[in-house]
């Protein structure tokens, strides 16, 4: 499970950050999940190495135009490379209208299936082995934040020990797989647990934005191994922030250190905090971490690596490309 940044300003984009979307690849299933897209988003897919080819999932979280101008543009080029299977959107209320407006009007048509899904607070997406859930946030028009949650896999089954226990291959080992418990034909009781390692536990995701801190974003990141939260304004510009229904770098913090999230990644930057300005994004930082320590901050084409693990204190590692 790996996260790239594709933009992280708000409102417009600057010479260093586009707006909002984010990319989750999930290299095995061939597949990447955008969330939001704004302006731009597929000339910084370009400059990345996403393969557009690959975009299976498109999450929108509000219909602002930093979040959605980029969605009609990526589309198209979807259709015109003639490479997409399917792809399914989900956003919030008025998002099918406006892409049926958009094609109209341009008179696109677009060569693969297209399907829009209207949220509703819940569940809004499963297969196999992922469930994304979503939840209202709080701004100035209808919000949603997104959980991705992976279904936890059972541990590494012991071929080796089975073997040397004389359990014969076929039916029974898929059972113990599963961690039954089998009678063998000569009485032996078997139990699937202790040729099995331990399971491994399902990596967890949170997007909240664009929202002032409340309950729902808190819920949407409980137990989140990383946190994606907009901090928009410095603490220092609180009312600000109030005003607009957009978070602080502190309100960012809360809701992680509520959620007791293993790492907060921040987003979303007012471009006014700019090298020179009284106010710097290094601030926003530090007004953070006073609060909840493990927080970075996110800059265009950082990329996190979420890693499986089998313990309770798991850590998403960063690196820059």
């Amino acid at each position: 499970m790996q996260i790239t940044f594709l933009g992280t300003s708000s409102g417009v984009p600057t010479r260093s950050r586009n707006v909002s979307s984010v990319a989750l690849r999930l290299p095995q299933r061939a597949e990447v999940w955008l969330f939001d897209c704004g302006e731009g988003t597929q000339h910084q897919i370009l400059r990345s190495d996403i393969k557009i080819s690959q975009i299976a999932r498109i999450f929108i979280t509000h219909m602002h135009g930093d979040h959605i101008f980029g969605l009609m543009g990526l589309l198209a080029s979807c259709g015109l490379a003639g490479n997409v299977d399917r792809i399914d959107i989900y956003g919030p209320p008025g998002l099918k209208d406006y892409l049926q407006a958009c094609s109209r009007y341009s008179q696109t048509h677009f060569s693969y299936p297209l399907k829009v899904h209207q949220n509703r607070p819940g569940i809004v997406f499963e297969n196999d082995e992922y469930v994304v859930k979503c939840a209202r946030l709080e701004h100035r028009v209808t919000a949603f934040g997104y959980r991705i949650e992976e279904k936890n896999r059972p541990g590494r089954f012991n071929v080796e020990k089975a073997t040397a226990l004389g359990i014969p291959p076929g039916p029974l080992y898929g059972k113990l797989k599963r961690g039954e418990t089998v009678t063998l034909a000569d009485g032996r009781v078997i139990r699937g647990t202790e040729l099995c390692a331990p399971p491994e536990t399902g990596r967890k995701l949170a997007y909240c934005t664009d929202t002032i801190y409340c309950d729902s974003a808190v819920e949407l990141a409980r137990d989140a191994d990383l946190l994606i939260h907009e901090a928009t304004f410095s603490h220092q510009d609180a009312q600000m922030a109030i005003e607009r229904l957009h978070s602080t770098s502190t309100m960012a913090a809360q809701v992680a250190l509520a959620a007791q999230v293993k790492q907060l990644m921040m987003t979303h930057f007012s471009p006014r905090y700019a090298p020179g300005n009284n106010i710097q994004l290094e601030d926003l930082q530090a007004e953070a971490r006073a609060i909840f320590p493990n927080t970075q901050m996110a800059s265009d084409f950082l990329t996190l690596e979420i890693e499986r693990h089998r313990s309770r204190s798991p850590e998403a590692v960063g690196s820059s490309h």
